[in-house]
């Protein structure tokens, strides 16, 4: 069986280019991290503009695993080998990280991605996904399952304090500002053979532009947004269709859970959002059945499911909307403060 965990978006209140700047700053060996015992690069590819930087390296981790266990595995660490791909133009940090020992029995795959803030380009988002399926160890499937688990989360936790570690180190080195990156000019040549095309393209473009412009006026008006401004409704867009969580939020509003159950969440939420087009319930109320069947998704979800079900068959969400009251209660209850008693409590 495949398990999944996926992680909230962080939030980096710092530019993309600091960031990537203190990220890099683990390579090739971290003391920060104690798991992380070293790497060394396997490919490496820089375009020439320097836009894209790929690179592939081999890591070595110290997995806290029982001694027995690594023993029968005749390994004191593991072997990992990550795609970390750069792409400067587009602010973004693409990181593929999958097992290279034991890859016969086990199968782990790691996504990470860095990009700049829907709503905040100054600010930097992180997220983190991760699968891991076991075919067969030594009759330990279950102990490692466990480990992977415990050791996501730590390493989730690590991260985060790592990388504002090296901000501030940065910061202390006068490293407040790291420029984005800028293409190069133009020939005198290539400008005016980019002029040429431009000017023979501009009226199609305009016509198309128009057109474009006047169906998507008419679309949003005809639509549920109201009066909203193109920026809500491009923020309310991708709230829809984006089923992760900012840890920040989670934090704040849920309360402080460890990073297997905020895992749990995401995907619940994430399943009701891709199944339920249309409302879903809040986090909170979500959370409350991860925590009724002990944060198993599987449980939680058809216990929710038969909830929603019977909410549904009885009309519980417009019980009110229509609700008509007997006369009876119109007559005699009228529903209102009447006076105060001796000790001036309200009747």
């Amino acid at each position: 069986m495949v398990q999944k965990y996926q992680s909230p978006t962080r939030i980096y209140k710092y530019p993309f280019e600091l960031v990537i700047t203190a990220y890099e700053r683990r390579f090739p060996t971290c003391k920060e991290i104690p798991v992380f015992l070293g790497s060394d690069i396997v490919s490496e590819f820089k375009s020439e503009d320097g836009a894209i930087h790929i690179i592939e390296r081999r890591c070595r981790l110290n997995v806290d695993a029982p001694y027995i266990l690594k023993k029968l595995a005749g390994v004191d660490h593991v072997v990992f080998i990550q795609k970390n791909s750069l792409d400067r133009r587009n602010r973004t940090l693409k990181i593929e990280a999958r097992n290279e020992s034991f890859h016969s029995r086990i199968t782990i795959n790691e996504h990470c991605v860095y990009s700049v803030h829907a709503d905040n380009p100054e600010w930097t988002c992180f997220e983190q996904d991760a699968t891991l399926e076991i075919h067969s160890f030594f009759g330990f499937e279950s102990v490692v399952e466990k480990i992977a688990a415990k050791q996501y989360g730590a390493n989730i936790k690590k991260g985060k304090e790592v990388m504002h570690s090296f901000i501030n180190e940065l910061r202390a080195e006068g490293v407040t500002y790291v420029a984005p990156w800028m293409a190069s000019p133009p020939s005198h040549t290539q400008r005016e053979e980019s002029l040429e095309g431009a000017e023979s393209s501009e009226k199609g473009e305009m016509c198309a532009n128009t057109e474009g412009a006047i169906g998507y006026h008419l679309a949003s008006t005809s639509s549920d947004f109201g009066s909203m401004s193109l920026d809500q409704i491009d923020r309310l867009e991708r709230s829809r269709s984006n089923p992760r969580l900012e840890a920040e939020y989670i934090e704040r509003h849920l309360g402080e859970l460890s990073p297997l159950q905020e895992s749990r969440l995401i995907q619940l939420r994430k399943w009701l959002a891709e199944t339920h087009k249309g409302k879903i319930p809040k986090d909170a109320h979500i959370l409350r059945f991860l925590r009724a069947r002990d944060f198993n998704v599987e449980k939680a979800r058809e216990m929710l499911v038969h909830s929603l079900a019977w909410r549904k068959l009885h009309g519980v969400d417009t019980l009110l909307d229509n609700y008509v009251a007997p006369e009876v209660i119109k007559q005699y209850f009228a529903g209102a403060w009447h006076h105060h008693d001796l000790g001036l409590y309200t009747v």
